[in-house]
């Protein structure tokens, strides 16, 4: 008795806080585990590098981020249609490691280079430069890649239930990467960072594989026969693009997801003018770029372990999509009426722990209800080259606006409509969402 008691005990604690509490079934377990740990390795190689591409962008002047955004797009919409062939005539089970795989190598190389630069007193503005721009293009890619695959092994309702808590494994991951970089970027210079990027990565491919294994042995058949298929997804290697523009679903999607690149990248934009101003030093800079990144991922984290599921079962996705358009709302009044940087930073933190808590793992269920195809090549078009697109916009537009005598309280009150409009059609999507969820489910059982 004294034996079976605290076994009871410990299943009793099992049970409450992984079903009740974060809404795990038992056979879900071990995916959920992988898929956490995936996540974890993906944010966490990306937020310790982060910071210094942050550090590089206020280094290379203000000024300067317009055409590194520029430059990321452009190699956004080059890329694309490559990762739409790869996809089209491999399948996935080849072509998912083959992207980790690439990035390992990138990391690999800018570790030298950067070392060799720094050993020889050298300046590295142009490296920095192209650093932004290729550590742009690998976070939206290893991001967009991740969601993609998860949304093709599980399905709608388990999404619903456990895409909150398999983002909070990419948010825990976030913060140990941030963290990394805070204590030791000062002591072994953040040339350093980078193999410790390269290995977390390289175990975001194990996990991969244990997934694999998941899906193989599982019983579900639409499961087993979608993510590790021997067959490629097939069609036309641009069909990511001409689905966005033929379909009002990922049209909406698309607009949307642009409206939050613009807002985003113009308060990150007054951010590093404000910092540029107030903090000189380069290592403080990339200390206080760590620390917004450990308090963003910190309330994020909160938010996907225990209030996403619930606000998404009991208000819907619609509610969920709307949380962060209406908190840009009432930030950028905010900040119209003191526009320094502590508000700023404070309005940052708030609106990507929305963004990282609600948004992101909301807006991936959206893809819970169309085909592969459109889960990888439509989803990594939105995902990369679309949201690039409003960082331009948003460039362009702080450009054209500080031309004319704006400054930071009257460029705030120009952002009020368009996140207006986001809001309005966060709400379509989810009515939308509802609808071919409804006719998926009907043609499932008809």
């Amino acid at each position: 008795m004294a034996v079976i008691m605290p076994v009871s005990r410990l299943n009793r604690l099992r049970t409450l806080l992984f079903d009740d509490v974060l809404g795990l079934e038992k056979h879900e377990y071990v995916a959920v585990a992988w898929s956490f740990a995936y996540f974890f390795c993906v944010l966490s190689s990306y937020y310790i590098l982060r910071p210094v591409r942050e550090s590089m962008a206020v280094g290379s002047g203000p000024d300067t981020i317009l055409w590194l955004f520029t430059g990321t797009l452009i190699v956004m919409l080059t890329v694309t249609p490559i990762f739409g062939w790869v996809a089209s005539r491999y399948p996935r089970r080849q072509f998912l490691p083959w992207v980790y795989l690439f990035f390992i190598s990138n990391i690999v190389i800018f570790w030298v280079i950067f070392s060799l630069a720094i050993d020889r007193n050298a300046e590295h503005v142009w490296l920095g430069r192209v650093f932004f721009v290729w550590l742009s293009v690998f976070n939206l890619f290893v991001v967009s890649v991740f969601w993609s695959f998860m949304a093709d092994i599980y399905t709608r309702e388990q999404g619903r239930r456990l895409f909150g808590v398999i983002t909070a494994g990419g948010s825990i991951g976030a913060l140990a990467g941030g963290a990394a970089t805070s204590s030791l970027v000062t002591h072994i210079g953040f040339q350093n960072l980078f193999p410790i990027a390269a290995i977390l990565l390289a175990i975001a491919i194990f996990c991969i594989t244990r997934l694999r294994s998941w899906i193989e042995q599982s019983s579900a058949s639409k499961v087993a026969t979608s993510a590790v298929s021997a067959k490629p997804l097939g069609g036309n290697p641009f069909a990511g693009i001409t689905r966005v523009f033929s379909s009002r679903y990922f049209t909406g999607i698309a607009v949307s997801l642009m409206i939050a690149s613009l807002l985003g990248t113009a308060l990150y934009i007054l951010m590093a003018q404000l910092v540029e101003q107030e903090i000189p030093n380069v290592d403080e800079r990339i200390k206080f770029f760590a620390d917004v990144n450990n308090a963003t991922n910190a309330l994020a984290l909160i938010m996907q372990l225990l209030i996403v599921k619930r606000v998404v079962h009991r208000f819907g996705i619609g509610v969920s999509l709307s949380l962060m358009p209406i908190a840009s709302v009432v930030g950028f009044i905010i900040l119209a009426i003191d526009p320094v940087l502590g508000v700023v930073t404070v309005f940052t933190v708030v609106r990507r722990a929305l963004g990282f808590g609600f948004s992101k793992p909301t807006s991936d269920m959206l893809y819970s209800v169309v085909t592969p195809e459109e889960k990888y090549k439509t989803k990594n078009f939105i995902d990369t080259a679309v949201y690039r697109s409003g960082d331009v916009v948003a460039g362009l537009a702080l450009k054209a606006l500080g031309a004319i005598g704006l400054g930071i309280s009257a460029i705030s009150l120009v952002m009020l409509p368009f996140a207006a409009i986001w809001a309005s059609i966060a709400t379509w999507l989810g009515q939308d969402y509802r609808r071919q969820a409804d006719q998926l489910r009907m043609s499932e059982t008809g």
